[in-house]
């Protein structure tokens, strides 16, 4: 009946009982397809993640002035990765970065929750806020 139509015979389903075919223009059926699925890529949503980098050290100018940068990320929609790191005779006082950490968690209560407590990383201390 195919070969009659000029169309192809296509096997949906083999693993039934009987099997099932269909008979359409298979160049046709996979064109569709492709269509179906760069329609489908191109509504996935993709979360960005920014990252801003503080130091055990920082001066309160420019803790407030990236604070700013995170929170505007925030605001736009994109996770934000925090982390202070850490240089040589620093990694004896980790709590300076706790502390610095836990001050930005309560600064930016309002707009952020956070996704990954605060946790040790090689030379770094990481958390991840993510938008309200």
């Amino acid at each position: 009946m195919a070969y009659e139509k000029g169309l192809d015979l296509v096997e949906v389903s083999p693993t039934a009982k009987p099997p099932v075919c269909r008979i359409l223009d298979y160049g046709k059926y996979k064109y569709e397809l492709s269509k179906k699925q760069k329609v489908a890529r191109k509504r996935q949503h993709t979360v960005q993640l920014k990252e801003m980098r503080y130091r055990p050290k920082i001066e309160e100018h420019d803790y407030q002035f990236k604070t700013k940068h995170v929170k505007q990320f925030l605001l736009d929609g994109f996770k934000v990765k925090v982390f202070v790191e850490f240089r040589g005779r620093e990694m004896a006082h980790t709590e300076f970065g706790k502390k610095i950490l836990e001050r930005l968690e309560q600064e930016l209560a309002e707009v952020a929750s956070v996704e990954q407590k605060a946790k040790l990383e090689g030379r770094s201390l990481t958390i991840i806020l993510m938008p309200k």
